[in-house]
């Protein structure tokens, strides 16, 4: 019996093409952005704020050394309320909360930076009161969230011009406009 031709590289990879199983491994991402959705009005709303939260996450991480995992939660009002009144003491939603970690690194060497936690209705709400895309201001309070876990915070003048000039700075990237500076259209 004749021997079949062994196939040419060029057909070899179309093989591994279209055998999904053969591909070669590729090597895990440096970050480990976790989206959670548990409330499925973020997904009717907006389709894609998965891909806004990851992509929002590492333009705020910039370029780490090491492993780096946080998580982001899209919620409701009402669960966001639960947690700013057990620890926050403010019984109401707000529209972002940041959980840091606490911890630099662990055994593994992994930075575990904490978790971000955005509440659908208030952020939806805003966005439509100033003038904004829900996706642009997902982003904006994404990197300020993810920027509360690195240590940034706004108790001071100081502190608040720091802070909101990095999400300026992070925010241009994605072509959004200073959200603390709006261009107000002039009234026709």
């Amino acid at each position: 019996m004749p021997e079949e031709p062994e196939p040419s590289s060029s057909s070899r990879s179309e093989i591994a093409a279209q055998d999904p199983q053969e591909e070669p491994e590729q090597p895990d991402s440096i970050y480990d952005i976790a989206v959670t959705i548990s409330d499925p009005a973020w997904e009717v709303a907006l389709p894609d704020a998965e891909r806004l939260c990851v992509e929002s996450a590492i333009a705020v991480l910039g370029s780490v050394t090491k492993p780096t995992e946080l998580s982001i939660v899209l919620s409701s009002d009402a669960e966001v309320r639960v947690l700013n009144r057990d620890y926050r003491g403010k019984d109401k939603a707000t529209n972002v909360l940041s959980f840091p970690s606490g911890l630099s690194s662990d055994l593994s060497g992994t930075d575990m930076l904490g978790d971000v936690i955005l509440a659908f209705e208030t952020v939806s709400m805003e966005a439509d009161r100033d003038g904004k895309t829900l996706a642009s201001h997902l982003r904006h309070l994404v990197v300020h969230g993810i920027l509360h876990l690195l240590g940034y915070d706004h108790e001071t003048e100081e502190e608040a011009s720091e802070m909101e000039l990095r999400e300026v700075e992070i925010l241009d990237g994605f072509g959004i406009s200073d959200p603390y500076n709006p261009v107000l259209e002039p009234v026709q």
